[in-house]
This record gives C-alpha cells, sequence and structure tokens, in this order.
C-alpha cells in the first residue's frame, strides 16, 4: 500500500458561475450548445442530448430518466439536487463539474474523463465508470452501491466521509486513491489492484480475508 503522507489529494473544481438565465427548452438537441443557462425542474426524462456542450451552467432539481447524453461535455457546470435512472453519459467530458445531492441509478459514464470533479452528498447505485479516466475527482459524503470501475484510470481521487459497497476494481489503475474516508469498505472483486491506494489499519484487517483468498492462503484456528 502507498504510504499516507505521499498521497497527493485532488484538486478541487474552479467554479464561478456568471449570471445564469432560465433556459427555454422544453427539448434538449443533440450536439447543443448551452451556455450560461439555468436549468431548474426540468423534466429530461428519455431526451436526446448526445454531444450536447453545457458551459457555466446549472442544473438544479432536473430528472434525468433514460435521459441520452452520450459525448455530453460538462464545463464549470454545477448539477444540484438532480434525480435519475439509466442516465447514459458515456464518453462524456467532465471538467470543472460539481455535483451535489444526486440519487442516481445506473448511470453510465464508461468511456468518460472526469478532471476536477467534486460529487459531494446524495447516492448513486450501479454507478458504471469502466474504462474511464478520473483526474482530480472528490467524493465527498455520499454513498456508493456498487460502482464499477473496471479498467477505469484513477489519479489523485479521494474518497471522504462516503460508503463504498461492493466496488468492481477488476483492471482498475490507481495511484494517489485515498481510502481511508470510507466507512465499511466493500471491494466485490479487484482486491489485487488496490496497488496505489492507502487504507486505514481497520480496514486492511476487513479486507484481509479478501487478500488471503487472492493469495491462496488458508486461514485455520
Amino acid at each position: 500500500m502507498a504510504k499516507a503522507k505521499s498521497v497527493r489529494r485532488p484538486r478541487l473544481p474552479e467554479i464561478t458561475l456568471p449570471g445564469t438565465r432560465p433556459w427555454s427548452g422544453p427539448e434538449l438537441e443533440a450536439e447543443g450548445d448551452y451556455d450560461g443557462l439555468l436549468l431548474q425542474d426540468a423534466d429530461l426524462t428519455g431526451q436526446e442530448g448526445r454531444g450536447a456542450h453545457f458551459l457555466d451552467c446549472l442544473l438544479r432539481r432536473c430528472v434525468l430518466d433514460e435521459a441520452r447524453l452520450k459525448r455530453v461535455r460538462l464545463a464549470d457546470t454545477v448539477l444540484e439536487d438532480i434525480r435519475g435512472v439509466g442516465t447514459d453519459l458515456s464518453e462524456g467530458r467532465l471538467r470543472d463539474v460539481e455535483i451535489t445531492d444526486a440519487r442516481l441509478g445506473g448511470v453510465q459514464l464508461s468511456g468518460a474523463e472526469l478532471n476536477r470533479v467534486l460529487i459531494r452528498g446524495g447516492k448513486i447505485d450501479w454507478l458504471n465508470l469502466r474504462q474511464s479516466r478520473l483526474t482530480d475527482v472528490t467524493f465527498f459524503g455520499c454513498v456508493l452501491i456498487e460502482p464499477d470501475f473496471g479498467g477505469a484510470r484513477l489519479e489523485r481521487v479521494s474518497f471522504d466521509d462516503c460508503e463504498l459497497k461492493g466496488v468492481e476494481l477488476s483492471n482498475a489503475t490507481l495511484r494517489d486513491v485515498d481510502l481511508r474516508g470510507v466507512a465499511g469498505l466493500e471491494v466485490a472483486r479487484g482486491v489485487d489492484r488496490l496497488s496505489g491506494a492507502v487504507i486505514t489499519p481497520s480496514q486492511l484487517l476487513d479486507l484481509a480475508p479478501l487478500f488471503a483468498a487472492h493469495l491462496g492462503v488458508r486461514v485455520e484456528p
């Protein structure tokens, strides 16, 4: 395990929203450009926004059920209290983005790039981040149920005051990943990929049976 003193903290997003103007809606457009807009209480269920670009936007209390936002670009943007099941953000690009108090399930972020992203509060079930690249990403005070980081690259990523249940790490690459703030760390697969992470002594004890099984060690009284 990496020594705690060597773990570099992620950089937080730098967001300064200008005065936003209300979005006229009601439908998103594929490849659409959205600059300096406020999307508030908008129901975007099932809408097609593939390749859309959001810059200096605030999305507040929006519903994103089955929204098709593949290859979306979010920059200098805040998402507050969003809801969604089956939202497709695969191959998206998120830079300087803050997501607060989200309630999401089955979100697709496979093949995405996240740079200087803060995910604060809320609960996300079955988050798919396979083959994604996360750099300077902070998870703070949130609950992640069965997140999938299979094949992903995580660099300067921290989990502070979080719950991480059934995490998938197969073929993932970790560098400067801080897991010490996770309560009840549960690794479903890929315990051997924890090289490059830092954990607490108590977490090590909790993970000991997985390490032993991976090494083929029998533990008997």
